[in-house]
């Protein structure tokens, strides 16, 4: 793990990236950060997390590290140490967690709730969503001692992901006062997380579902190996895609209301 320092003092901001080694989108942010000699008004940490998983081009070499905050995970396993050094290098801070993903081309945030902090930064960032994913974090990031807000910044590997990572990285470091200037508060749908959509054994998938748009009850939403499958109930589909997953195609999901930013504080959640 490497761990850098914007600015002097002890930082209650980070921005981490690489927590999976197939997504470099946010690495590459960090470098511009690093190079592009700005001065900050708050110290903030930059953080590459999984640095051998990155080098080998894979999401991680033993353990899913953002599955690792979690004591069911082997002694010896390399991303559980990596977990307990980023636990303890981010402990206090309010973080951002740069991702990439096989679902959707569009950012979008995930938190596990909407406190005050989220409620204010997210958005001010450039997102089409806000995911929240509940209080049972399966051992992810969200359960160390920090205020986290995950991006999806774009598909993993390609250079919109790596320019919508640095473009969000300054917008949350503007957000957060580390930056001057201001940004752009924009009304931002939120939706809930629900249940995984799982595969069944097949050679091929296709999805034909877009993520954040209503799959109606008895749609077709994917096939495997060329075999429609339907939804029971309707749903909004969520990180959806054929073979970003193993096991599944994705999450159901539904959809909470709006943060509406024409208000005198943070932004309000109306149901629509």
């Amino acid at each position: 793990m490497r761990v850098e320092q914007l600015g002097d003092g002890e930082p209650e901001l980070a921005i981490v990236a690489a927590i999976h080694g197939d997504e470099p989108g946010g690495v590459e942010a960090i470098e511009r950060l690093r190079s592009n000699g700005a001065t900050v008004e708050r110290p903030v940490k930059l953080i590459v997390a999984n640095e051998k998983a990155l080098e080998a081009g894979e999401r991680y070499l033993e353990t899913d590290l953002n599955r690792a905050f979690d004591e069911d995970v082997p002694e010896d396993a390399h991303e559980r140490e990596l977990a307990r050094q980023l636990a303890t290098e981010i402990r206090g801070c309010t973080v951002l967690s740069l991702h990439s993903t096989q679902s959707s081309a569009t950012p979008f945030a995930i938190s596990p709730g909407l406190d005050d902090t989220t409620r204010a930064i997210v958005p001010q960032l450039s997102v089409a969503a806000l995911v929240r994913t509940g209080h049972d974090v399966e051992g992810r990031l969200f359960a160390t001692d920090a205020t986290i807000i995950e991006v999806e910044t774009g598909y993993q590997r390609s250079v919109e992901a790596a320019e919508n990572a640095y473009r969000i990285a300054l917008e949350f470091l503007t957000a957060t006062g580390a930056l001057p200037g201001y940004t752009v508060s924009t009304d931002l749908s939120v939706y809930d997380l629900s249940e995984p959509v799982e595969k069944p054994s097949a050679a091929e998938y296709e999805v034909f579902a877009e993520n954040f748009t209503y799959v109606d009850a008895g749609e077709t939403y994917a096939a495997a190996d060329g075999e429609g499958l339907t939804a029971a109930d309707g749903f909004y589909p969520i990180l959806f895609s054929a073979y970003g997953y193993e096991n599944i195609f994705g999450y159901t999901g539904s959809f909470v209301g709006t943060l509406r930013t024409n208000c005198e504080n943070a932004p309000r959640l109306v149901a629509d």
